[in-house]
């Protein structure tokens, strides 16, 4: 079966998949901090805080906590950070505008073209552990053309949890096999197989800088493996 056999939809993740979180990150919250007169490497900064990112969702996916949108679960991580790293004189509005960073993350330089292009022909839109707010103000920002944005409460789930896939599948009244989850997370796409997702893996080498330690390359014979959505969109026809 070719790649784009019965594949009405391509939904993707959106933190390193389609927009580069660390640089964006380290940029916006320097210059925050030089009009702040907070002294930090923001490097460290940045990836002190998306390192908090899969434990704060996990206490959500283990039934220790009642669902929490990522939005939450961000400020609550940033309020760590400011404590740790001995931030003072933060307001209400300045924490505020530091969480809503992830609002205003930058897509990788091919992000835009390729969906534009992936949008003639298929519907799609992100299945993203970020909620709809967040990954709305995102697409506006960095100009996302979307066609539907399915934030994590529509499903009620976190990836990797199946429902997480199933449910967005099924709220754009699709089958698993009618859909394609692209990636650059092998983790992320091996779960999208397993509950009948079809998928698409982009290498991002450079997401999380010189600390990169994984997927730098697919791991398993993905329904299309490519480096950019440009390539991505001329697989599927586009």
């Amino acid at each position: 079966m070719a790649a784009k056999d019965n594949v009405q939809a391509l939904l993707f993740d959106v933190f390193g998949t389609v927009v580069d979180w660390r640089t964006s990150l380290i940029e916006d919250l320097g210059r925050f901090g030089a009009e702040k007169g907070l002294k930090a490497d923001w490097a460290t900064f940045a990836d002190d805080w998306r390192g908090l990112y899969q434990p704060a969702m996990d206490e959500v996916r283990n039934g220790r906590r009642p669902w929490t949108i990522l939005d939450v679960l961000h400020r609550e991580s940033l309020d760590k950070l400011i404590a740790k790293y001995g931030f003072t004189g933060l307001g209400e509005a300045d924490r505020d505008h530091m969480n809503r960073v992830w609002h205003r993350l930058k897509p990788w330089p091919e992000s835009v073209a390729g969906l534009t292009r992936l949008k003639t022909r298929y519907i799609i839109g992100p299945l993203s552990n970020g909620n709809i707010g967040l990954l709305t103000r995102m697409a506006k920002f960095g100009g996302l053309p979307w066609d539907v944005i399915l934030g994590a409460e529509a499903a009620r789930a976190y990836k990797p949890q199946p429902q997480a896939y199933l449910g967005s599948a099924a709220l754009i009244n699709l089958k698993p096999e009618q859909v394609m989850l692209v990636a650059a997370h092998n983790s992320d796409l091996a779960a999208a197989a397993e509950t009948g997702l079809r998928t698409a893996f982009v290498a991002r080498p450079a997401e999380y800088g010189p600390h990169q330690k994984r997927d730098f390359k697919a791991d398993r014979d993905w329904d299309v493996v490519t480096d950019s959505f440009v390539n991505l969109a001329k697989a599927m026809g586009c």
